[in-house]
């Protein structure tokens, strides 16, 4: 897919206010790593994450998303009235319905001609809703598109650890210690049409793969009894998710650098979907790219799910890591398995 009228044109993001640290976690899992024979540490060491972040208990998900959202147009100049589309792309929603976008356009008072929906997709969620935005701006149906999402990864991370503690298992272990990794946070992202846009980042395209023999390597949530039954569990295979995600990256930046007939040397900067140190090194080695490339926030705010790689998007902007012209990958996967590689002209 390519485009030729849709650009980038602000973001808004908001982090959850309470700072929980590996060790923090690992001082409630000591019976664990006692009965295992862990030393602390461990955590830290297999993710590269130091810490992340959760909300309050309670928070709601259209919260989150209207801070961002509102600082995401208070950074744009583009009029309320053109924003004729708003998707929320978050994992993490406040009711099967209505669509947690209902009261995301109410508290940022779009108009009532906007259309309004979510979209669900593990961690790619936001990146497909931008293509949506995209793929509507680019037929002239509306002139300005907002996505937005917000995650939440307190509840999921207390269920694991007491379900640690009451097994002390290290089979359960293994398949849970990505959940420990969860983080809390919101963004939003604004696409626009060339004749709005005052911020010149084009997105030029992208390119989607997915690999959907692999849909049962990370699961999160209960059955699908309405209502549930089963338990509030996320499982992964961290190995498996690592072996197939890269093959499946690999085969999606091959297809990604013809679609946008990027030379050699390109792109400039990657950002990435925020796993960890492990997955960072092996994506990064196995298409070729220097780390230095690269921009990274997982280990301060671990891995938030579909927030992940736009906020890193919108912090690597305002450190002045992505400078103009230059040609940047964003880069996501997600449970599925799914990948979806998009590129900007900065």
């Amino acid at each position: 897919m390519l485009y030729s009228n849709v650009y980038i044109d602000s973001f808004g993001y908001e982090l959850a206010p309470n700072v929980i640290t590996s060790d923090d976690i690992e001082q409630r899992l000591e019976p664990v790593y006692k009965a295992l024979h862990f030393q602390k540490g461990q955590l830290e060491a297999l993710t590269g994450i130091r810490e992340r972040r959760f909300w309050d208990p309670g928070y709601a998900m259209h919260e989150g998303a209207i801070k961002a959202g509102q600082k995401a147009m208070t950074a744009s100049s583009v009029p309320t009235e053109h924003i004729g589309m708003l998707i929320y792309g978050g994992v993490c929603r406040d009711n099967l319905e209505p669509a947690t976008a209902c009261a995301v356009s109410n508290g940022l008072g779009l108009s009532p001609k906007t259309q309004i929906y979510d979209v669900s997709n593990a961690c790619l969620g936001v990146l497909n809703g931008m293509i949506q935005a995209a793929n509507a701006i680019e037929l002239g149906q509306i002139k300005a598109g907002l996505v937005v999402s917000c995650e939440s990864a307190r509840q999921i991370v207390d269920f694991t650890i007491d379900r640690l503690l009451e097994t002390k298992d290290m089979e359960h272990f293994k398949k849970t210690i990505a959940t420990l990794t969860g983080g809390s946070g919101a963004v939003a992202v604004l696409l626009t049409d060339a004749s709005l846009s005052n911020t010149g980042h084009q997105l030029l395209g992208g390119v989607i793969r997915s690999a959907t023999v692999h849909h049962k390597l990370c699961r999160w949530g209960p059955d699908t009894g309405i209502p549930a039954s089963g338990l509030h569990i996320m499982q992964t295979d961290s190995v498996g998710v690592l072996q197939h995600g890269v093959a499946l990256g690999i085969e999606t930046y091959t297809a990604f650098k013809k679609e946008l007939l990027w030379p050699e040397d390109k792109p400039d900067k990657v950002i990435c979907h925020q796993v960890g140190a492990t997955h960072q090194k092996n994506i990064l080695e196995s298409i070729g790219i220097p780390k230095g490339k690269d921009f990274t926030t997982f280990k301060y705010l671990g891995n938030i799910g579909t927030v992940s790689l736009p906020i890193t998007a919108a912090i690597a902007k305002e450190r002045e890591f992505l400078v103009k012209n230059d040609l940047v990958g964003f880069f996501g996967i997600g449970s599925g398995l799914n990948c979806l590689m998009l590129g900007v002209k900065w």
